[in-house]
């Protein structure tokens, strides 16, 4: 038994019990320094294969590397979990993948005012519109895209973004956070698209949830390295009660974080998270990692004052970086979705 946990470890396990493994310790070595897209998706493609799909048995080792990656740069994390999961959902479809080894992205946003549509000639599918908050659109060679086929249902298409229909415009985004991950609007214009799956097929799989649960998973490595910056202080000088405090409440929130991760892997593992189960368990998870995620930050700030933010550029983009992509929980918004999985259908 390992007493120290996540925070001494190199890598992020997501359970106590055994040494890490090799394969956690060798990805968490390879995250690269730069934090060119380019470069880490590079990088990307050289991982894809030693890292297993979610339901394939290693769910858990699959949300550890993620974790790991992310507490070493989050940038990196945000780069290597899409293109993960556009492979994995291939796989889920049944579809086979690009044997010259694409680069990808996955779009399902929606925006006001705009919309990606689907329609097929005698050549095939083809999407036109107009597609908000797609991340590395610009750097990546492919994107898993969703697109309405009628007034009513979405289908998933892969896409090139070499065809000449395809543009994407970065020229908004300026964050203070992930500012390398560029989000772009997206338009097409009689762009070629290959159907993944059935119209509808991409929310109601089994991974939808699984995928979304991947992303807590980077949300809470990001939040143990900078825990570890709270806790690298007291190193520095005897921690007051009031740093104990925050340390304290620290540890309760990313073990609770971390316990049902593992547990959540176990049950998708088990064939026990799919469906209502499935969706029920993502946004249980992804609420108590968001909520972990929401008071690291808090009491990081509180515990730490204005220095690190001020005097060490690692800190205020680890604090910007988790900022920013933690926002893609909604907070009361997927509370009350959380509680209306709670609640049965006939008291509603």
């Amino acid at each position: 038994m390992v007493q120290d946990g996540f925070w001494h470890d190199d890598v992020v396990r997501l359970a106590e019990e055994g040494e890490p493994s090799d394969l956690l310790g060798s990805i968490g070595a390879s995250v690269p320094t730069t934090r060119h897209p380019q470069a880490l998706l590079t990088w990307a493609q050289d991982l894809e294969q030693s890292i297993p799909d979610p339901g394939a048995g290693g769910t858990r080792v699959r949300w550890e590397a993620l974790a790991t990656v992310a507490a070493r740069d989050l940038v990196a994390a945000r780069v290597l979990e899409p293109h993960l999961d556009a492979l994995a959902i291939l796989r889920e479809a049944g579809d086979i993948v690009d044997p010259a080894g694409a680069t990808w992205g996955v779009w399902a946003a929606e925006g006001p005012g705009v919309r990606l549509e689907a329609s097929q000639d005698d050549d095939g599918w083809v999407l036109d519109g107009v597609k908000p908050w797609c991340s590395l659109a610009g750097d990546v060679s492919a994107g898993l895209v969703t697109a309405w086929v009628d007034e009513r249902r979405r289908g998933l298409f892969a896409v090139g973004t070499r065809d000449p229909g395809f543009s994407a415009d970065a020229s908004a985004w300026r964050p203070s956070g992930l500012a390398e991950v560029a989000t772009a609007t997206v338009t097409m214009r009689g762009v070629a698209a290959r159907p993944v799956g059935g119209p509808g097929w991409y929310l109601a799989r089994p991974g939808f949830a699984w995928g979304g649960i991947g992303v807590a998973a980077v949300w809470f490595g990001a939040s143990v390295a900078l825990a570890r910056r709270l806790l690298l202080e007291t190193t520095r000088r005897a921690p007051d009660d009031i740093a104990l405090l925050h340390l304290g409440e620290l540890d309760a929130r990313l073990t609770a974080a971390r316990v049902l991760l593992a547990h959540a892997a176990q049950l998708v593992d088990a064939g026990r998270a799919e469906g209502a189960a499935g969706a029920h368990l993502a946004a249980r998870v992804r609420h108590v990692v968001a909520d972990a995620a929401e008071e690291v930050l808090t009491r990081t700030a509180h515990g730490l004052g204005p220095g690190p933010l001020s005097q060490e550029p690692e800190h205020a983009r680890r604090v910007a970086d988790l900022s920013l992509y933690l926002r893609q929980h909604h907070a009361e918004r997927d509370a009350v979705a959380l509680g209306r999985m709670v609640v049965p259908a006939r008291s509603r």
